[in-house]
């Protein structure tokens, strides 16, 4: 009862304002148990790189390897992004793969970015549509934050000429976007670098733990899975063909063989013939003579019949081999797509049942260190969380509902990160509109109307701002404020802690400072201005 209790106060203080809800997230997400859940910087940059340029990353790997993929060769740095093609033909029974290193400068922060990278290299290396590039990227990084850590499992699978390039400490990908510098090998397992389609393993990459990971997401991962299917599909139909051709040309060779084998019955004879007569006649050096020669042409031709043999069962296990990559591959597209199918309908009932639901926002802290906090959109009955906002980098744990979606100071100063004024949509909760200055990274955000105050920083000096709904700039400040300072507005002030340590007084028209003349009606002035400001903080 009391738990009930505050769930319905909590609600009833969303609804009357948001920025002083914290909802809790165990509590709201107290069915969930996500195994892989990314965790990407999802704010402003100080720069932003275009999609080519973040491409152009993996090409230019790729178009190393590429030169010929079956020797081993390295590309890249160790300081941004770096690639070993390990690969080892003299050692059977285990997987060749590349292995792409994130360096200590590499600025990579989301996992999409990530993805485009390695979709730009596997097209530039072994020829991958865009389409199914991405595909494996998107299973790749998955596949390795499964097995992060594990390299008794990467020993288990990969060659050696892998694993002496792994660590038991990076072996695979960390989920913070924050362990991905210096600390990332992310392993691409090969099955063959003349396959095409099939280069890259999609059996292993897709394991069942792999599925189950991608499951958990709110839309479990529907697409990509489909995708994958597709993809398997028309490996199985590659597999297929191969396995057709292999299979005629073991017919071929078997023709042969059995030509082979007749060659060597008659050479048999000759030898057996020449042998005996020689025998009779020990003296006659002709006889003995043509022994021998039957004897070394019988030794030849058993050779000979010997390779071909070989030839027959390397064509016909080959076509073995090639079927049961087919059927293999069947398999796994028919169960996943049964799969697919079960998880299409639940996402379609849950959607269909939150559309009727009352849902509600609030705030939820993500970060006790930073105090980061993100959206999340719940049932207002029940208090279930139905989607959490990607961008967890809200900062002063303060966002305010507008009509376009939530105004909230938003990123962090880290890697290519920086702190601005935002808006988050209401749908997706995604960042849809941010402002041109750069905040304090330990601003708050006070919201007066249609007016929102902040700290914003020029020349690493900071200064109050007022913005519009916009998140345009309305007016700065004529002095310089503590980054910190409290921001209390009143009727015709705004109070807040100046530079030098004391409380300034700022008229709310300009943002100037109320000067002190000397004389008692400014000083008045100046004296209910203040005791209107405390006043203000009182009543709130």
């Amino acid at each position: 009862m009391k738990k009930l209790s505050a769930i319905l106060f909590a609600v009833l203080l969303i609804t009357a304002n948001l920025s002083a809800l914290s909802v809790d997230r165990d509590e709201l997400n107290s069915t969930q148990n996500t195994t892989v859940e990314f965790i990407n910087y999802v704010g402003p940059h100080k720069v932003i790189d275009s999609l080519e340029a973040i491409k152009g990353i993996g090409k230019g790997l790729g178009e190393v390897v590429g030169k010929d993929v079956t020797l081993p060769c390295e590309a890249g740095n160790k300081v941004k992004y770096r690639v070993v093609h390990a690969v080892d033909p003299s050692e059977k029974g285990k997987l060749d793969a590349d292995i792409l290193f994130i360096g200590k400068d590499a600025l990579v922060d989301h996992i999409r970015n990530l993805r485009h990278i390695i979709a730009a290299y596997l097209t530039a290396a072994y020829g991958y549509s865009d389409q199914d590039a991405q595909t494996i990227a998107t299973f790749v990084t998955v596949y390795n934050a499964v097995y992060r850590g594990n390299l008794d499992y990467y020993s288990s699978k990969y060659k050696s000429t892998v694993t002496k390039n792994l660590s038991a400490e990076n072996c695979g990908l960390g989920l913070s976007y924050k362990e991905w510098p210096g600390k990332s090998e992310i392993v691409i397992p090969l099955f063959d670098v003349n396959g095409g389609i099939s280069t890259v393993d999609t059996s292993v990459i897709s394991d069942s733990k792999v599925v189950d990971s991608m499951q958990e997401d709110d839309d479990k991962n529907i697409d990509s899975r489909k995708d994958m299917v597709d993809l398997k599909e028309r490996e199985a139909e590659k597999a297929n063909e191969k396995a057709q051709e292999s299979q005629k040309k073991a017919t071929d060779e078997q023709k042969k063989l059995t030509e082979e084998k007749k060659k060597t019955e008659t050479a048999q004879k000759k030898a057996d013939e020449a042998k005996k007569e020689a025998e009779a006649n020990p003296s006659d050096k002709k006889k003995q003579e043509e022994a021998k020669k039957a004897e070394d042409d019988l030794n030849k031709q058993k050779e000979t019949e010997k390779k071909q043999e070989e030839k027959t069962e390397e064509a016909k296990q080959d076509a073995k081999e090639q079927q049961a990559v087919a059927d293999k591959k069947n398999t796994e597209a028919q169960n996943e797509r049964k799969e697919i199918a079960k998880d299409q309908k639940a996402v379609q009932d849950k959607e269909a049942a939150e559309a009727k639901m009352t849902t509600e926002y609030g705030l939820t802290l993500v970060d006790d260190a930073g105090l980061f906090s993100r959206l999340v959109k719940y049932n207002a009955e029940d208090g279930a969380a139905i989607k959490d906002s990607p961008v967890t980098t809200i900062r002063s744990r303060t966002s305010y509902k507008t009509d376009e979606g939530f105004i909230a100071i938003c990123g962090e100063n880290l890697l290519n990160g920086t702190v601005k004024l935002t808006l988050l949509d209401m749908d997706k909760m995604e960042i849809i509109k941010e402002s041109d200055e750069t905040l304090s990274d330990v601003s708050v955000l006070v919201q007066d109307g249609d007016d929102y105050y902040c700290v914003i920083m020029e020349e690493r000096e900071p200064y109050v701002a007022k913005f519009g709904s916009d998140l345009k700039l309305k007016l700065k400040s004529k002095i310089t404020v503590k980054a910190a300072t409290p921001i209390t507005v009143t009727d015709s002030t705004v109070v807040v802690t100046g530079s030098n340590g004391k409380y300034a007084v700022l008229s709310k028209s300009d943002l100037s400072p109320l000067e002190k003349s000397g004389s008692s009606a400014t000083s008045k002035t100046l004296n209910q201005a203040a005791v209107d400001a405390v006043k203000t903080i009182s009543d709130k």
